[in-house]
């Protein structure tokens, strides 16, 4: 990503309402996984470490990331180690196999995802787990997937066939970002048509991040009920066979 975008993160993902909300989403996707006590935890592309600490809570958390300004501010912000390293290679040398890998909002970034997921199905455990989250629908693709660096957004089937591909399997496939996803696809569609520019996330004034925040923070509750068939993103877990 351009380095404006990197810095721009440090400002925002701790208050904006869309990566408040994806954290405490994915907190209660990772409570269901009954992650053991001490897991080894990474994060790759953790950029200015924005989830790390909430990672943390479930087990001992690494940081990866190509970036050195961010893996800096990360380590610096989180108290954790960051290294680096690339998808999919060349990757650092572990002292042994993780628990959890999180690959979140990264996948999309890579030229080989197939070649990625598979090196990171060799970084698990035996019955280790990936959690990752990615942009869904090529047809919402827009300047904000531009000036982000995204190589693609996905259609649910190619993304499941990664997966299948590095023989690791699926245990939850939904969308998620569901409730506002009509509006947002209607932003990005008329931005598209009418020629308009991505731009940097910028946090909201204080009451309307606080209602996109809980909006968007209720799927968690939807989510604990089923997967969800429509939505702005993809969330899989897969493992690995023991």
């Amino acid at each position: 990503m351009e380095r404006a975008i990197y810095d721009n993160l440090r400002q925002v993902e701790r208050d904006h309402w869309w990566f408040c909300a994806r954290r405490s989403i994915l907190r209660d996707q990772l409570v269901r996984l009954n992650l053991s006590e001490g897991a080894r935890i990474l994060e790759v592309g953790c950029g200015t470490g924005g989830n790390l600490k909430m990672l943390s809570q479930f087990g001992a958390i690494t940081g990866l990331e190509p970036d050195e300004p961010s893996r800096a501010y990360a380590e610096q912000t989180n108290g954790a180690p960051v290294v680096s390293g690339f998808l999919p290679g060349p990757l650092p040398t572990f002292d042994g196999e993780f628990d959890l890998i999180a690959a979140l909002d990264v996948i999309e970034h890579l030229d080989d995802d197939r070649g990625s997921v598979a090196a990171l199905s060799n970084l698990l455990k035996p019955g280790g787990k990936l959690l990752t989250t990615v942009p869904a629908h090529p047809w919402m693709w827009s300047e904000h997937d531009v000036a982000h660096h995204h190589k693609r957004r996905y259609r649910r089937r190619d993304y499941l066939d990664l997966f299948e591909a590095a023989e690791l399997k699926v245990f939850r496939a939904t969308y998620f970002n569901s409730i506002l996803f009509p509006p947002i696809a209607l932003v990005r569609l008329m931005k598209g048509a009418l020629g308009g520019q991505g731009g940097d996330d910028v946090t909201p004034a204080g009451p309307v991040n606080s209602l996109l925040t809980s909006v968007f923070g209720f799927e968690k509750q939807l989510l604990r009920l089923g997967d969800l068939p429509f939505g702005v993103s993809l969330l899989v877990v897969a493992g690995k066979a023991e």
